[in-house]
């Protein structure tokens, strides 16, 4: 799909944060009698022609949902194959991200991950600080419950002997490791499931939910546009009463 065709949603108001639980890799890969780790690195393929939809579309904050606390508990070979790709994803595309203004955070635990992992995250984010056109966040050993608990821990350790029954929203929000993110706007999950599994719990509170059958591999600028048109037609109340 050419620009032009996210050019008529330019003059609308875009969503400010979206989040995408990219679901369906291992099924995709299963319908075709192809191994998961293709699937996966078909996944892959496809953030790149999301992230330039996004800028194309005049969206700032983009966080993607790579790898879960619970991805751990997959076959070992599987695991080892997801590092391999998310490594190669990072010295493959930080020059095209440098390129196009797209700033990249991984956020979640990254302690877990291997050193020569964590010092390719560590060049790439710092390759792309300055870049403004799009901020792009990927959740890399996250989960929504370990981002809270985390940050009442840190809140605790930068206020001590203060008892925890004066934290506040903004208190605990600081800690997160999602901090510098907006509050979600649309959240948008492949693969035909209904359910967030654990990302971004606390980003998400008002999100309007997307859910589409499509897998992840096979999810495109099209299916982009069409949940961007479903954003703007939403009523967005935020817990308040509808007009008569």
């Amino acid at each position: 799909m050419c620009s032009s065709d996210l050019t008529h949603l330019m003059t609308q108001t875009p969503p400010q944060h979206i989040g995408i639980i990219m679901d369906g890799n291992r099924r995709w890969a299963k319908k075709r009698f192809l191994p998961s780790a293709l699937g996966h690195a078909a996944g892959a393929k496809q953030v790149r022609e999301i992230v330039e939809a996004c800028i194309r579309a005049n969206v700032p904050h983009l966080s993607l949902f790579a790898f879960s606390t619970e991805n751990w508990r997959r076959p070992e070979e599987e695991v080892s194959v997801l590092m391999g790709l998310f490594a190669s994803y990072l010295q493959k595309e930080v020059d095209a991200m440098e390129a196009n203004g797209v700033c990249l955070k991984v956020v979640g635990d990254k302690s877990k991950f291997s050193p020569e992992l964590q010092d390719l995250i560590r060049r790439a984010e710092q390759q792309t600080q300055h870049n403004q056109k799009i901020t792009l966040r990927v959740a890399a050993n996250y989960g929504g419950r370990w981002d809270m608990l985390q940050a009442a821990k840190a809140w605790q350790k930068s206020n001590p002997g203060v008892d925890m029954s004066l934290m506040t929203e903004e208190g605990l929000a600081a800690h997160l490791s999602t901090a510098e993110a907006p509050e979600m706007d649309l959240l948008i999950r492949t693969g035909g499931e209904s359910r967030i599994s654990n990302f971004m719990l606390w980003q998400a509170a008002y999100a309007e939910m997307f859910f589409i059958d499509d897998l992840w591999p096979d999810f495109t600028v099209k299916h982009f546009k069409s949940a961007l048109e479903w954003f703007s037609k939403r009523d967005r109340r935020f817990g308040s009463a509808a007009p008569f």
